[in-house]
């Protein structure tokens, strides 16, 4: 179960940190979001350290769409209902501005970026999406409504975004990342203020960015009630039609498609992780049903982190941690939500103001309703009787028998059968 990404593409390989070092600035992660905040960094010549604990992009970065856009669902209206014109306004600009470096870097690196419209479609409420529209229209951004998509799902019509863009993500890293200064195999276990601890060494260093998808330091910031998880699957097909754009259902739980050469993707299945879900059988049965001539080519599932409001955690990592900042809650847009991450960090590691860091302050008003949800399936199942139970914070783990795991409902970690951490918040493996 690869992706079609990790199957073809050969990134850069880095050694392993074994000896005690200082720094300016340690960066954990090493998906996208950590690769592009070294980038950037190294560009402005600040001395940094980026430790992964396995792979570069092993993680959520290998299984993502890759779509890069400014159109993250129905995201405008949410945020107008409960912030300022200017806030939505904000979130538009910054989203367009890390779309455009994007735009810019790929020109010198042959990632298969390619200009694709972007459609949010949904199959039963059509108020929903003139209410996006409304909320663009306030905003400022002139967006499209469609009637009839070339998708094999009946729908009440689709918001559009036109001149969004698709690319390989791991071809884009794999040429950006050649000369930074990473660290692979080299598991952080624990922060003691800004010293990182490894199995085999420690990094002192003046700040800290955590870039680990799920932040994995749990004393600060309340991440535990902040942020859930939900997976997502897809399939490629082989001798399948040509959809001429990208396609997202405004549900979480609805479908994707979008072309990548003679592939087409199909998303769907998802669920909250450590639920039940339609998983890969969804979208067989669907494909079996609309595709009936595709073969499959390629499958794989991807994890995303889900904020209570829709808008990224980007920022210092608590009140109460002045050296220590983060990067999490993409809600399925990874890539966007990555080079914004990026830009807002580097900036603020370096002493510099940027004007959009505000909207995305981790210590944000979290009084949602998301966070009572959140609450309430975290109590449910920390009182769960099982066997296996989530090294993070004690909850049940439940089998998953599509991926063959065992997963938690609580936050998201994830094991294999023999107890492997694969997804955190946990930060090891199973005993």
């Amino acid at each position: 179960m690869e992706s079609v990404w990790k199957t073809n593409t050969k990134l850069p390989e880095f050694p392993k940190l074994d000896r005690d070092t200082t720094t300016n600035v340690l960066i954990v992660g090493g998906g996208i979001a950590g690769i592009l905040t070294a980038y950037f960094l190294h560009q402005n010549e600040v001395k940094y350290i980026l430790v992964e604990k396995d792979r570069i992009c092993s993680g959520t970065t290998q299984n993502t769409t890759a779509k890069i856009t400014f159109q993250h669902g129905l995201i405008y209206q949410k945020i107008l209902k409960s912030n300022s014109i200017e806030t939505a306004q904000k979130y538009l600009n910054v989203n367009k501005k890390a779309f455009e470096k994007y735009a810019e870097m790929c020109r010198n690196i042959k990632c298969d970026y390619e200009i694709r419209n972007n459609y949010v479609y949904s199959i039963s409420d059509r108020k929903k999406l003139e209410s996006e529209m409304n909320a663009l229209r306030k905003i400022g951004y002139k967006a499209e409504f469609c009637e009839n998509l070339p998708i094999p799902i009946k729908t009440v019509g689709a918001v559009k975004f036109p001149k969004q863009a698709q690319f390989n993500p791991l071809e884009f890293i794999s040429a950006i990342a050649g000369g930074l200064n990473i660290y692979e195999n080299t598991f952080v276990r624990e922060m003691i203020d800004t010293t990182a601890v490894t199995d085999k060494c420690r990094i002192k260093a003046d700040k800290v960015i955590v870039t680990t998808h799920f932040p994995f330091i749990n004393k600060h910031g309340s991440y535990f009630l902040k942020l859930y998880q939900h997976r997502s699957y897809v399939i490629a097909l082989e001798n399948a039609s040509d959809v001429n754009g990208m396609y997202v259902d405004e549900n979480h739980k609805g479908m994707s498609f979008r072309n990548y050469g003679d592939l087409l993707f199909v998303g769907g299945g998802g669920h909250r992780t450590g639920e039940k879900g339609g998983n890969w059988n969804e979208l067989h049965n669907f494909v079996k049903l609309h595709y009936p001539n595709a073969k499959e080519k390629y499958h794989w599932a991807a994890q995303d982190c889900m904020s209570l409001d829709g808008i990224p955690y980007i920022g210092k990592y608590s009140r109460n941690t002045l050296n220590l900042y983060v990067a999490s809650g993409f809600n399925k847009w990874g890539m966007t939500g990555a080079m914004v991450s990026a830009m807002i960090l580097s900036d603020m590691v370096m002493n510099r103001r940027n004007d959009y860091a505000d909207i995305f302050s981790p210590s944000r008003n979290i009084i949602k309703p998301q966070l009572f949800i959140n609450g309430g399936k975290a109590v449910k199942n920390l009182f769960t009787p099982t066997a296996k139970r989530c090294p993070h914070m004690g909850c049940a783990l439940k089998w998953n028998p599509a991926e063959h795991s065992w997963d938690c409902a609580c936050h998201g970690s994830r094991f294999s059968g023999e107890g492997k951490v694969l997804d955190n918040p946990a930060n090891g493996d199973l005993k």
